[in-house]
């Protein structure tokens, strides 16, 4: 696979003609999707494992203000441009397309019909796989491939740089009124 802009998809119906291309080379297709906030060890291990099931692997990418939507108003850390280029980057992925805010519910995986749709346990409840496995050929779901997913690594680095503040505030406040009270000493 060469890894370059042409492998960003940023208007989801632009995948129809590649997909139609890769269906008359008779080859397999494998979708995944999700937010790839602050792309780490366990995308990628996500990724080559979804890439397991079939020839080609296209990650659908929630946009910025889908994952607003989703995550709340400090999400996502990383743009979506560079979540997209930094997929093509992993030598499984082949497409990485733009999911937005307002596209209807399933659109990319209607679009696609892939032969396997990945996921993970959080995204579906048994109903949706059911419902899903009518458009795809198949519905695989997969555990975490990280000991902390990103959203756990976001809450870490905060609570550490509230902790490192907060020891720096009480050290600089300590000394103030170190400092007051010996001015009040003295007057």
């Amino acid at each position: 696979m060469n890894n370059c802009s042409a492998h960003i998809i940023l208007q989801a119906s632009d995948i129809e003609p590649i997909v139609k291309k890769i269906r008359q080379e008779k080859k397999k297709i494998v979708l995944t999707q999700g937010s790839f906030d602050l792309v780490h060890i366990g995308h990628a291990r996500y990724c080559d494992k979804a890439c397991d099931y079939g020839d080609v692997l296209i990650v659908g990418v929630d946009s910025d203000e889908k994952v607003r939507q989703r995550k709340g108003p400090n999400r996502p850390i990383v743009p979506e441009d560079e979540r997209m280029e930094m997929l093509t980057h992993l030598r499984s992925v082949d497409y990485v397309v733009l999911k937005e805010a307002g596209e209807a519910k399933f659109n990319l995986i209607k679009l696609i019909k892939p032969d396997v749709l990945i996921a993970t346990a959080q995204t579906y409840d048994e109903k949706t796989i059911k419902e899903l496995e009518k458009i795809c050929g198949k519905v695989v779901v997969l555990d975490p491939m990280a000991t902390t997913s990103t959203t756990a690594k976001i809450r870490l680095m905060q609570m550490n740089t509230a902790r490192k503040l907060q020891d720096r505030m009480r050290t600089k406040l300590i000394k103030s009124i170190e400092e007051v009270l010996e001015e009040l000493k003295t007057s």
